[in-house]
């Protein structure tokens, strides 16, 4: 039996929200909402770390692209971006819509990314390693090209209508420069709302989270789940860490992602080199070419004097961000260049789990030798080399060989941007209880913990759900 409204006319029938990524992983992230008239993706990201699930970024997904409606990014992150311009190769032809800030961070990411896949592509097919001939990279350069014509910025705190009776509001989220978690209104009425990657109110750049404010159904990320962060306890790991290091002459080497952790690390080098802990005429170098223009982008926003930054950290401009004196890394050959070098000194260079990029070469030149310290100054995911040094591996596989692991390594968790356990119940507490709270973008014992938290603390109904699962949002 059909349900009519006053007029007589069908009454719009609920929402389903399918969970397509991101879920028992931190990665991958990618949900689909559909209504009678639309179906919408909010975050289309890569599957990273273990083999197994990289390779669900080669299976079809469960929808014809040309049927999706728009994307909502609620941040830049390659595992919430990363999928993109495999969507657009495969038909996808609606606006990505997100904020200002987002959208040029994932222009970096997305071309990097390309440029990435293509390399292992064509590795693979020198050295024979891939099942498939020959191999391909999942997108290329013009695929992100396409993609990147489809961004279509819109301004935080502000509604847009998507299509007729869909509205989106996305409210500042701290997590990386630009980040949001959006509120949907559907045309039955019932809301939904997701968090993305939520931040951190004692993050040292970026004001804390809009709270949270209400909705029928509410998808929460769970990274941190289980854990709490010892933040004054962290921030003296690091200094302890590099002072250690370079008592005994040796380097310390950080892998960070390009994007936000880069700009907190140099934030708290500089806060280290005014208080004297890192000596003046100790070389500081970023190396990774994306990481410097995301850095740009963020010295960019200091000059806009832009409200997601905090007040405090403003008033002192892009100097929050400038260890000086410290050196860009731009070329290969400098980069290179830096690890015949015998000054004792702290390099800075991306990916933040280690999974590729300049890190990699300088971990392996710097792991065999004890004087050397590695820092870990955030999530490492199961499968990644920032993994493997965290849990204590002895030796590492890099470029298809192991390399003893001699070096100290300093896990310095609390620089995540991402919110603990107790953070996330906070950003909860001052709102109504939704129908029900999925608990995503977790590995499992943390998505576990928290559903146990929010149940037993908020009397909130809790789910992990299932890898593909659907529910109404009612």
């Amino acid at each position: 039996m059909t349900t009519e409204n006053g007029a007589g006319r069908p009454a719009p029938r609920p929402g389903l929200l399918t969970f397509l990524g991101g879920v028992g992983t931190v990665t991958g992230s990618k949900f689909l909402v559909e209504t009678d008239n639309a179906r919408l993706m909010v975050d289309c990201g890569l599957f990273q770390g273990l083999a197994e699930l990289r390779r669900r970024n080669r299976r079809p997904l469960p929808l014809d692209a040309a049927d999706v409606r728009a994307v909502v990014l609620t941040h830049a992150h390659l595992d919430h971006c990363g999928y993109l311009p495999r969507l657009v190769r495969e038909g996808f032809r609606g606006p990505v819509l997100t904020t200002p800030d987002t959208a040029r961070l994932a222009e970096l990411i997305l071309r990097d990314s390309a440029h990435l896949l293509r390399e292992d592509a064509d590795h693979a097919n020198r050295y024979g390693w891939s099942k498939h001939r020959p191999a391909e990279p999942l997108y290329d350069d013009e695929d992100v090209e396409n993609t990147l014509r489809m961004f279509d910025p819109v301004a935080l705190d502000t509604d847009v209508e998507i299509t007729a009776g869909i509205v989106l509001r996305l409210r500042r989220a701290g997590h990386i420069l630009g980040s949001a978690w959006a509120h949907l209104t559907l045309e039955d009425g019932h809301t939904v709302a997701f968090s993305g990657d939520l931040g951190r109110p004692v993050h040292p750049l970026l004001r804390a989270p809009e709270p949270f404010s209400g909705a029928d159904a509410l998808v929460v990320e769970s990274t941190y789940g289980n854990r709490r962060h010892e933040e004054t306890a962290a921030r003296e790991w690091f200094a302890g860490a590099i002072e250690r290091t370079l008592a005994r002459g040796g380097t310390v080497v950080v892998p960070s992602f390009a994007v936000d952790r880069t700009e907190v690390v140099l934030h708290q080098l500089a806060e280290l080199r005014r208080e004297g802990r890192l000596p003046g005429d100790t070389p500081v170098f970023v190396d990774s070419p994306m990481a410097l223009s995301a850095l740009q982008i963020y010295r960019d926003a200091f000059g806009n004097r832009s409200d997601e930054l905090r007040p405090d950290v403003l008033e002192r401009g892009a100097a929050a961000l400038d260890p000086q004196p410290f050196t860009l890394v731009r070329s290969l050959q400098e980069s290179l260049a830096l690890e015949r070098s015998r000054v004792p000194s702290v390099i800075v260079s991306a990916s933040g789990m280690a999974t590729g990029g300049r890190v990699v070469h300088h971990l392996r030149g710097l792991l065999p030798d004890p004087r050397n310290t590695v820092i870990v100054v955030g999530f490492a995911a199961a499968g990644t080399r920032a993994r493997d040094l965290v849990d204590g591996t002895r030796a590492l596989k890099m470029y298809g060989s192991y390399v003893p692991v001699r070096a100290e390594v300093v896990n310095v968790p609390a620089f995540s941007a991402h919110a603990d356990a107790s953070e996330i119940l906070d950003w909860l507490r001052a709102a109504p209880p939704p129908g029900a709270t999925y608990l995503v973008h977790g590995e499992p014992e943390g998505s576990a913990a928290l559903r146990d938290r929010i149940d037993r603390e908020l009397g909130w109904t809790a789910v992990v759900p299932r890898p593909g699962e659907r529910v109404l949002v009612r």
